[in-house]
């Protein structure tokens, strides 16, 4: 199979996937390295095709039946316990962390696609942040960052923005 044969074969298997496929995965069922995994995902998207790599694996984002309403949100949180509860008020009370992005006093913007819209979602991040040991995005910034959040309504807003109030995990301006 050539390169081309191998990335309709990826674009496939994304859009029949119910859940994201670990580069790991793909690699394994096309018989290449993770690493020409990469790099087709890289020449896909460059290609134009909306391929996001997200802490579970790759999604290829499917068209919504109803219209959701996304948020910027500015938040801050000190330590990793502050980082769970705030993501868990988020879904919890029916909103999709989309991605967190800090702003980089060097590099600018760094964005990091998420995509958690369950509490199992959360889950399975925390569970492979805490085997990992790593830093999030946040501890470059002071623990400022912002989350794109998508809600079905302002009524779900309203009830997420009130509870990050309540928890001082939310910054508004004044």
């Amino acid at each position: 199979m050539d390169g081309n044969e191998r990335r309709d074969k990826i674009l496939n298997i994304l859009e029949n996937a119910q859940e994201p496929v670990k580069g790991t995965e793909l690699a394994e069922r096309l018989n290449v390295s993770r690493q020409v995994i990469v790099q087709d995902i890289a020449l896909l998207r460059a290609k134009g095709k909306n391929i996001l790599a997200t802490p579970r694996g790759y999604i290829l984002p499917k068209g919504f039946e109803k219209e959701k309403l996304t948020k910027t949100i500015v938040c801050v949180h000190y330590n990793n316990e502050e980082l769970e509860e705030e993501l868990r008020i988020i879904v919890d009370l029916g909103g999709k962390i989309i991605d967190v992005i800090v702003e980089h006093p060097l590099y600018g913007e760094i964005r990091s696609q998420l995509q958690i819209g369950s509490r199992y979602d959360l889950d399975l991040f925390m569970k492979e942040f805490k085997k990992t040991k790593a830093e999030p995005l946040s501890s470059l910034t002071g623990g400022i960052h912002l989350h794109t959040i998508e809600v079905e309504d302002e009524e779900a807003f309203d009830r997420i923005r009130n509870k990050l109030l309540e928890k001082k995990y939310l910054i508004e301006e004044d």
